[in-house]
């Protein structure tokens, strides 16, 4: 009785009371929030600015207030707590960021100033990482399924456009950016999303049938798979390099090519570059889906008298769904990505405003294009995530 009560009495060492993750989101919070500045003000968009922290960028009530929730986030981020309340105070710390930036330009620029810009300081972006990565912690320890998650990233757009449509951002230095380059930046989104589809549905209609024989000719994949290896390790940047010398001259051949847009830079070289980037995912995921169906469930299929092609149209390529869909996953996230560099040879996406920036020394103009470019890469991982999620709950 003795040794089971002094056992109950034994303290919970220190370890066991708190999450590791939720030490690294706090250190990572408590930096940005005591050590980096809030905000940014500048004279104007291409002058270095000077740092404010989070008490001297807002007015006191609001300031008192911010301090007050991020510092109680950070301490309920450290203790090991339930997962509902990490997400709902990761969710909680990202709306006041939100609400608190959007603050920061009427406080700290007069009025009759036009030129002044206010930017988000580091503090902020660390802080923003910081209480995301509490939420995704979160949602992964409460395993929510595909619905739910797609349900949250829905929500998190509402509110996203909710904000931006009230105007509460327009002080904002990127904001002043969009409103400068509002027409050309959705066009360039627009070219975004074409390229990066285009050559990923171009890389499906060649990659999916030459996968599949792959699958059946061993011959054919050790020929074909270390070729479209080597493909993947040239460097983007050379990779659209390569493709301005053999199109420019193509076209210099072919005048009617030119007038269709094939040339040595703009839209068809950076194409040709994303397919060939994508033809190494889609192939090699092809290949490793059907080598896992089970052998007894095509013996099966061909039992009950199902021809070749029947057996791989409704039995294989069902089954390989889910391994099949990661490849295009893999590359359509990755093409998003390499879509920003093929604004180089004028291929445009929202890589211009990247480029454009760093060429003026224009911070603002860089995350003009770079955080549509993050959100639209983020968006298309959790809808295929959750498809392809969906797809393996049918296979079972």
């Amino acid at each position: 009785m003795t040794d089971a009560s002094q056992t109950a009495a034994a303290p919970v060492p220190l370890s066991a009371r708190l999450d590791r993750v939720g030490v690294v989101v706090a250190l990572i919070a408590i930096v940005g929030m005591d050590w980096q500045p809030f905000a940014t003000l500048k004279p104007n968009r291409l002058v270095s600015g000077q740092g404010l922290g989070l008490g001297s960028a807002l007015p006191t009530f609001w300031a008192a207030i911010g301090i007050g929730i991020l510092s109680l986030a950070t301490i309920l981020a450290v203790l090991r707590t339930g997962a509902r309340l990490r997400l709902a105070t990761g969710i909680v710390s990202l709306l006041m960021l939100a609400l608190l930036i959007g603050l920061v330009p009427a406080h700290v620029v007069p009025p009759d100033n036009s030129f002044a810009r206010v930017s988000p300081g580091a503090g902020f972006w660390l802080m923003a990482l910081a209480f995301a990565v509490l939420t995704t912690d979160a949602i992964a320890k409460l395993k929510l399924g595909p619905l739910a998650r797609l349900l949250l990233l829905a929500a998190a757009i509402a509110a996203t456009a909710l904000i931006l449509g009230s105007g509460h951002w327009d002080g904002l230095s990127i904001l002043k950016e969009y409103a400068t380059n509002a027409d050309k930046f959705w066009r360039e989104g627009r070219q975004h999303i074409l390229l990066a589809v285009a050559s990923l549905a171009a890389a499906i209609v060649v990659g999916l049938p030459l996968g599949i024989a792959c699958h059946r000719h061993a011959t054919l994949r050790g020929v074909t798979l270390p070729v479209l290896n080597i493909i993947q390790t040239v460097p983007s940047m050379a990779m659209y390099g390569l493709m301005i010398v053999p199109l420019g001259l193509f076209a210099a051949s072919f005048p009617i090519a030119a007038q269709l847009g094939i040339r040595g830079i703009g839209t068809a070289p950076a194409l040709i570059a994303l397919f060939l980037y994508s033809l190494l995912p889609v192939v090699a995921n092809t290949v490793v889906g059907l080598a896992e169906v089970r052998r007894s469930v095509v013996e099966a299929a061909e039992g009950m008298g199902m021809t070749k092609h029947q057996r791989l149209m409704q039995v294989e390529l069902p089954l390989a769904l889910p391994v099949i869909l990661t490849g295009i996953r893999i590359v359509l996230v990755q093409n998003i990505g390499l879509v920003t560099i093929a604004a180089l040879i004028g291929g445009g996406g929202f890589g211009t405003f990247v480029f454009q920036g760093i060429g003026q020394a224009a911070t603002d103009l860089v995350l003009l294009g770079a955080v549509p470019t993050i959100a639209l890469a983020f968006t298309a991982a959790v809808l295929l995530d959750a498809v392809i999620e969906l797809t393996e709950r049918r296979r079972l």
